[in-house]
């Protein structure tokens, strides 16, 4: 179980932010500014943005001007229903896969980023407010995201994060928090719950006085979870403080703190994840599987307006403190700090319109990796004592050049050198031998595309770019049956080309992009029948050649406008993600899919929305057919659909009500895989599989005023 007092102390520590915040209105008060004044001010400011944060219109704006596939999330689409991760805010996104394992941990892909990874994340970049989150060896996490912390959400697919320095496979998110230019309101409340002891409370205060804004935002989550051993505790909190140093001058500090205890249920054989999908597995329970982590984070944005663009300066640090206990007891402590300048502008040439982006980016970070023997969760005899330490220095540039009134030439590339360096101190019994590695990765990744814009609401894009990952700690540092050591894997490389469209003509929209990546050394990871049975981690190793190709569709249509004469509507949107990725000619797996993503994942969502401010949106996820849990392509899971609700009334006085069914028919199903070579040779089938969440209820109620 699960203490419930700590939402007493986190409900007061919200009315303490509360009643400070009160006092910095107060004391512009006393100097003489109207009552109405804080009011306006923020209502406006939602709509003008500020320096260092533009409006949101602003930000959908600039995601659009992008040449190939993006996509932006307003949070008024998840503001006022049970959002939890960040499955719930990304669901509706084509072409961003995106399910559950336990708790907050998520399989996140993008393109098939990581695809056959069973934990964490790689071959995407996680920011926040355009700042960084993943450490500087790439690896990054979710749990300091938090869905009730946003105001909006960009996606920028593949190559086209080239705009941030980020050049992975998979691309960049970049979760926008909210100022308090840009919030719904100056006061948000909110409380909600549901399933498996699921309760949350959450707050949100911002005030502006003169050239002062402050924001607050913390949210606490109690949960039992779905299954056996999976309760977690999260407390998030986000702050951040602008000031308008002079006109065309300001600067912005972000802090947060993100506090997260998890216990881990651990997978599952394939007859278990289907027939008894609330056990955990055994190992974990003995083990008492766990993660928890405290992360701290610190940054800056200073923005000057010059005579051409604005010049933006980031600053960041990050801590982060990791006790693990699984195969053994991990146990980390590191940093992570870094300096990015980013100019942006638009000018003439030769009579031509002209943007450019021009950036830098210098990041490190030093980790201390311990290990220990798991007994019950708590430390044993040591068995790692080890040091990493990353850093990275990245050039890029990009810039749309508008040779026709409607068409534009993108150009851009990165270059990058980043040093992993590794040292196993040894010296312990079980393990004796020191090693030291020392490893470099170079290389510069192009892009070309050109835009065409036939009427201000249409786009149509194409575009070739290179990608390249570098590997990641969990990737370099592998575990076998005597120690741990360092595997000098090769940067996974590919070059996509990609072709698409997005626009709205009338009651129609849609987004739909089609792409091809071929690569060389893909970072594929797998459990070998062996390891799986020991409970070791998943191995990684460099496949020669493989490829990625899909369709990523988004389309919406307005069945009907004015049903009952009075402004209701009724719109359908469907979201398809076709996922193809295969080895080519591999000398072990020959043609075959790559396991671990399903080849179709489908979204149907049929919503009505009445002027009253009542909503309701039945929906259907469906995967046709499951991913295969093996590389050797003998075991492949079931498909599944799952029917789900959601409805509310959003009242005028700021309250709104809300609740959200799912699964309403109890499916049975995997949600994710923890990939194997050859299913078909490990006895008795592997132990691979985190089943889906069964059928659950969730309602709450958030307040704005």
């Amino acid at each position: 179980m699960i203490d419930p007092v700590p939402s007493v102390a986190f409900l007061r520590a919200g009315a303490v932010a509360f009643c400070l915040l009160s006092s910095v209105s107060g004391s512009a008060l006393a100097q003489g500014i109207p009552s109405a004044t804080l009011s306006e001010l923020s209502v406006e400011g939602a709509a003008a943005g500020s320096l260092t944060v533009p409006s949101v219109a602003a930000q959908r704006e600039a995601v659009n001007a992008t040449v190939g596939a993006v996509a932006f999330v307003d949070a008024t689409a998840f503001e006022n229903r049970y959002a939890n991760t960040l499955r719930d805010v990304l669901k509706d996104t084509p072409g961003v896969f995106v399910q559950e394992r336990y708790g907050q941990e998520l399989r996140l892909s993008v393109r098939g980023s990581g695809i056959s990874r069973g934990f964490h994340l790689r071959g995407l970049e996680l920011l926040q407010d355009g700042i960084p989150l993943n450490l500087a060896d790439g690896s990054g996490d979710f749990y300091q995201v938090d869905p009730l912390g946003l105001r909006s959400v960009e996606v920028y697919k593949g190559g086209n994060a080239l705009t941030f320095g980020a050049t992975t496979l998979g691309g960049a998110i970049n979760v926008v928090t909210p100022t308090a230019y840009t919030a719904f309101a100056p006061n948000v409340l909110r409380i909600d719950g549901g399933s498996f002891g699921t309760i949350r409370e959450n707050f949100q205060v911002s005030r502006i006085s003169g050239p002062v804004d402050v924001l607050i935002n913390g949210t606490l989550t109690n949960s039992e979870g779905y299954r056996a051993h999976e309760a977690q505790r999260t407390q998030n909190f986000n702050a951040n403080i602008g000031y308008r140093i002079a006109p065309g001058i300001e600067t912005r500090f972000y802090i947060g703190v993100y506090l997260t205890d998890q216990k881990l249920p651990g997978t599952l054989s394939l007859f278990n994840a289907l027939a008894n999908p609330t056990l955990a597995n055994p190992s974990a329970l003995t083990g008492n599987q766990s993660r928890k982590v405290e992360t701290e984070r610190i940054a800056n944005r200073t923005s000057f307006v010059l005579d051409v663009g604005k010049l933006d300066i980031d600053t960041w640090a990050i801590h982060k403190s990791l006790y693990h206990p699984i195969f053994q007891a991990i146990d980390q402590d590191g940093w992570t700090y870094g300096i990015a300048p980013r100019w942006a502008g638009s000018f003439d040439i030769g009579g031509y319109r002209n943007d450019t982006i021009l950036g830098l980016r210098a990041f490190a970070g030093q980790n201390s990796a311990l290990q220990f023997v798991n007994v019950a969760g708590q430390r044993g005899v040591q068995t790692l004592n080890a040091l990493q330490s990353a850093s990275n220095l990245e050039a890029y540039g990009e810039n749309r050049f508008w040779f026709l009134p409607d068409v534009a030439l993108m150009t851009g590339a990165k270059a990058l050198s980043a040093n992993r360096t590794y040292s196993n101190k040894g010296g312990l019994a079980a393990s004796p031998n020191v090693q030291f590695a020392d490893t470099t990765y170079e290389g510069i990744n192009p892009k070309i595309g050109l835009l065409w814009q036939p009427l201000p609401g249409i786009q149509v894009f194409g575009d070739i770019a290179r990608s390249r990952d570098v590997p990641d700690f969990s990737d370099l540092v592998q575990q076998n049956t005597l120690r741990t050591t360092f595997v000098p894997l090769q940067a996974q490389r590919a070059w996509t080309y990609e072709a698409g469209t997005r626009g709205r003509i009338d009651r129609l929209a849609w987004d739909v992009t089609l792409y091809r990546s071929e690569l060389r050394d893909e970072l594929i990871n797998f459990s070998s029948g062996i390891g799986a049975a020991i409970n070791i981690p998943a191995a990684t190793f460099n496949a020669p050649r493989t490829v990625h190709q899909g369709v990523e569709a988004a389309f919406s249509l307005d069945l009907a406008r004015d049903l009952t004469g009075i402004g209701d509507t009724l719109v359908v949107s469907q979201v398809w993600t076709h996922n193809d990725f295969r080895f080519v000619a591999d000398p072990v797996f020959g043609n075959n899919r790559i396991a671990g993503i399903p080849q179709d994942v489908l979204r149907t969502v049929l919503a009505y929305a009445h002027p009253s401010g009542f909503h309701v949106a039945p929906s259907v996820d469906w995967v046709p057919a499951g991913a295969f849990a093996d590389h050797a392509n003998t075991l492949q899971v079931p498909g599944y659909a799952l029917f789900n609700i959601e409805a509310g009334f959003d009242f005028r006085n700021g309250v709104s009500l809300f609740v959200d069914a799912r699964n309403l028919m109890d499916a049975r199903y995997v949600s994710d895989i923890s990939v194997v070579t050859n299913a078909a040779s490990v006895v008795g089938g592997p132990v691979a599989f985190y089943p889906g969440t069964g059928r659950s209820v969730f309602g709450g109620m958030r307040a704005s005023f």
